[in-house]
C-alpha cells in the first residue's frame, strides 16, 4: 500500500479510541439494581434492548423505560445513563494528538455502532469537543443510531462509501472486530484489525509512511 493510494481514515470506536470496561458497567448496573440488565452485558448480547437502542429504533427515554420494565426496579434515567456509560473508559493523550494529527492530512471519519447516551458521553468527556459532531477530529460521524445501520452489514459500509464520495482502496478501516473488518474488506476497504486498544497507532504509522 503506497502513501499517495490513502486518502481517507475511517475509525471505529469502542475498542479502538475509546476504550471498554464489562466489569465495570456490570458492576454499575448491579449497584443501581439492575442485576438483570447487567446479565446482557456479562453475556456480551447484542441482540433485543442494547440492538434497538443502537440501531435508534428506540430512544434513550425508551430505553431506560425498558431497563426500568426488565429489572423492575426505580433506577432513574441518570443512574441508568451512568450506569451504562461506566462501559467506557478515556481516550489517551497520545491517541487525541494522532487524530488531529490526521484530521490536517486526510479525511477523518468516524463509524461506530453506539448509541446517543455512549455517544454525548464519549463527544464531551472524552474528546472534549465544543459540538456533539466533534468536528476538530471528524469530517463526518457514521452513527448507527443515527443512520439506522450497523456493522457488519455490507449496506453501512455501502452507505460510508457513498454518502463520504470516498473510495474504499483509498481508505482505510480501523475496528477491533474481525467480523466487521471481513466485512469493510468484502467492499474494498483497507483494514486493520485492532486487538489491544492501541496497536493501531503504530501500524497506522507504518502503512503511511
Amino acid at each position: 500500500m503506497e502513501k499517495n493510494e490513502i486518502k481517507n481514515i475511517v475509525f471505529d470506536l469502542g475498542g479502538v479510541l475509546v476504550g471498554l470496561d464489562g466489569q465495570r458497567c456490570i458492576k454499575a448496573f448491579e449497584a443501581i439494581g439492575c442485576g438483570d440488565v447487567a446479565n446482557y452485558v456479562k453475556e456480551h448480547r447484542v441482540e433485543d434492548l442494547f440492538l434497538e437502542q443502537e440501531l435508534g429504533r428506540i430512544t434513550s427515554a425508551e430505553f431506560c423505560d425498558e431497563v426500568r420494565r426488565i429489572c423492575q426496579c426505580d433506577a432513574t434515567d441518570e443512574q441508568i445513563s451512568w450506569a451504562w456509560n461506566e462501559l467506557l473508559t478515556p481516550i489517551n493523550d497520545e491517541k487525541l494528538n494522532m487524530l488531529a494529527m490526521l484530521s490536517g492530512r486526510y479525511r477523518v471519519f468516524l463509524l461506530s455502532n453506539t448509541n446517543d447516551i455512549h455517544w454525548q458521553k464519549s463527544a464531551m468527556d472524552f474528546f472534549r469537543c465544543d459540538d456533539d459532531r466533534c468536528r476538530k477530529y471528524f469530517e463526518k460521524l457514521f452513527l448507527s443510531y443515527e443512520i439506522h445501520l450497523a456493522k457488519p452489514q455490507r449496506e453501512i459500509f455501502e452507505y460510508v462509501r457513498d454518502v463520504a464520495g470516498i473510495h474504499p482502496e483509498e481508505t482505510i478501516f480501523i475496528d477491533d472486530s474481525v467480523k466487521n473488518c471481513e466485512s469493510a474488506a468484502a467492499v474494498g476497504y483497507n483494514v486493520i484489525h485492532e486487538q489491544s486498544g492501541t496497536d493501531w497507532l503504530r501500524r497506522l504509522q507504518e502503512l503511511l509512511s
